[in-house]
């Protein structure tokens, strides 16, 4: 206990709460639930105990088996928080509409596929009316959180986040002529602090939602060895899913925000 108060006395508050604590989670979940439980003893909580009190019990001193044991466990948890930030930066891009050109005929299959899908917010919400009106009011309610996050152009990319990164790069296009692409670093550069703070912020909102994810595939995908990984995964993964969302909506206002901010005429002084 005293090593991991150090540890978090010298290691940044975020890399500690959010991929070395998640990573010796996933470790020891993967060693026990995996590695011993299995798919057939899956709920033999006596076995875990019994092999979690094992690992920890070092009667006689540390001997070069328990060293090499805690020497194991900790390249295992450093080797998946580092890999972490990797899997999520590529969901990132993924999300962010940024596809690899190998994955691009996935990609216009998914924005044709969107495309036949989408309505107007306007038209869901006639629909939503008149469903309210015939009394149906599940069928209402569904149509209104439709159109909700239904944006008012039609799709052009494999992902609701594309669409919304480039729905934003066209209004700072159109309010201020600036290409979010190509003055991003300029305006990180010039725009004062509380500004380059909102846009940390934000961008490191959408960096933790992107985390979350992976470690929610990283659960499912351990859900092969030991099946409760996976319905835990697939909760953290729809409890991420929302929370990309909202930090995609956060980081697009605060970017238009910033970009309007820096183009406007300072009011002249007295």
């Amino acid at each position: 206990m005293g090593l991991l108060v150090e540890l978090q006395k010298r290691i940044p508050d975020g890399w500690f709460l959010r991929r070395l604590l998640p990573a010796a989670l996933f470790v020891v979940v993967a060693a026990v639930g995996g590695g011993q439980l299995g798919q057939r003893r899956w709920d033999d909580l006596g076995l875990a105990r019994e092999r979690i009190a094992g690992a920890l019990r070092l009667s006689g001193g540390l001997s070069a088996d328990g060293a090499a044991s805690l020497v194991l466990v900790a390249v295992a948890v450093m080797a998946a928080a580092f890999a972490v930030p990797f899997a999520a930066g590529a969901i990132g891009a993924l999300a962010s509409g940024a596809w690899p050109w190998w994955l691009m005929p996935l990609g216009r299959r998914l924005t044709a596929w969107r495309m036949r899908r989408w309505a107007h917010p306007e038209e869901i919400g006639r629909e939503a009316v008149r469903s309210r009106a015939a009394g149906r009011q599940l069928r209402a309610d569904r149509l209104d959180a439709r159109r909700a996050r239904t944006g008012s152009a039609r799709p052009d990319s494999p992902t609701w986040s594309g669409d919304r990164f480039r729905a934003t790069e066209a209004h700072v296009r159109a309010e201020t002529g600036s290409e979010v692409a190509s003055e991003w670093t300029r305006l990180l550069l010039a725009a004062p602090d509380t500004s380059r703070a909102a846009l940390s912020e934000a961008r490191d909102a959408y960096d933790a939602a992107c985390e979350a994810l992976a470690w929610s595939l990283a659960f499912i995908i351990l859900g092969a060895w030991w099946w409760p990984a996976a319905p835990v995964g697939l909760l953290l993964w729809l409890a991420s899913w929302g929370s990309l969302r909202r930090a995609v909506q956060a980081l697009c206002r605060t970017t238009e925000a910033v970009f309007v901010l820096q183009h406007t005429d300072p009011p002249p002084q007295p």
